[in-house]
């Protein structure tokens, strides 16, 4: 979990309980850290630079344009290009356990630079090049982009003669790693943009209202008031992916953040995204994280005791 100091709370001036702002400026980049105190609903942000938006505490609700409005949990980060309105409920900040999310605008230039770079000497094994079609999406931190972000958030507040060319640095790097991490966003761009016109979409809403329940295709498949095989084809053609891997990449997302709290047991988390048996979950986390649940959890441990 990125850990803001204690340097920062007591630096910061709290001036409104939703979505209160404390804002760095470097010359490339702008670092915002957002905080909610009380529960709230349809609260409109955008930026007019592209964004990386890192949740750091609490869980948002996030709506963009016609998409289908999904959860942002610790451990998660959000990319969005210049100028994307982004609608917010927070439906579970309070003054004890506030919302807190990070906002890295990066400016266009900036990014133009590494993407020139990546082409010139990282190419893509498709040959097609690196740009802006590769942002939007929603992913997990891994362990080199936590770290970055972690490091860019004592850079900015740091008083430091040369933090603008450590920035810079740090930022080419964070640019790199995203774009190559758009391989394991969490949301495909069918899943995202289904439209409310969709038998799926009442369909997705119960899932991820009851994700930590026992849920099956027959029961789906009855909610979109269709037969179990077309429910499954219709399913797969639109998404892209099986009813079941959809159901098994959301508890996935909140097991990711579940884990981010260090003194929940591994059976409580897995019980509570749905799962029925341990080794169920280890198998399954293990293939979309490239880790067992104890070891991801060990490492945000370790990285708390790092900070």
């Amino acid at each position: 979990m990125i850990h803001l100091s204690e340097h920062f709370l007591k630096g910061r001036r709290l001036e409104t309980l939703v979505e209160n702002q404390t804002s760095y400026f470097m010359n490339n980049a702008a670092m915002h850290v957002f905080e909610t105190h009380e529960q709230a609903k349809s609260v409109l942000l955008k930026f007019e630079q592209p964004v990386l938006a890192t949740m750091i505490q609490g869980k948002k609700i996030m709506h963009l344009r016609d998409y289908e409005s999904f959860d942002f949990l610790p451990g998660e980060s959000l990319v969005l290009p210049a100028n994307e309105s982004m609608c917010i409920d927070f439906p579970e900040a309070m003054a004890k356990n506030p919302t807190r999310c990070l906002a890295m605008a990066i400016s266009e230039d900036k990014i133009d630079k590494v993407l020139q770079f990546m082409n010139e000497n990282m190419p893509k094994e498709s040959r097609e090049d690196w740009g802006i079609m590769d942002y939007n999406f929603h992913f997990v931190n891994d362990r080199g982009i936590f770290q970055i972000i972690q490091r860019l958030l004592f850079l900015f507040t740091e008083d430091h003669p040369s933090k603008d060319f450590f920035v810079d640095n740090m930022l080419r790097e964070l640019i790199i790693r995203v774009l190559q991490t758009n391989e394991r966003k969490i949301y495909s761009n069918a899943t995202l943009s289904i439209k409310s016109e969709s038998r799926l979409t009442e369909v997705i809403r119960y899932i991820r209202n009851n994700v930590h329940k026992s849920l099956q295709v027959e029961q789906l498949s009855k909610i979109a008031c269709m037969s179990v095989s077309n429910f499954y084809r219709t399913f797969k053609s639109e998404l892209g992916i099986s009813p079941v891997e959809f159901i098994n990449n959301e508890r996935i997302k909140l097991a990711v953040g579940l884990l981010q709290e260090p003194n929940r047991s591994i059976k409580d988390v897995y019980l509570d995204c749905g799962f029925e048996s341990r080794s169920y979950f280890n198998r399954v986390f293990k293939t979309r994280q490239n880790l067992a649940p104890g070891e991801y959890q060990s490492k945000i441990k370790k990285s708390r005791l790092l900070d």
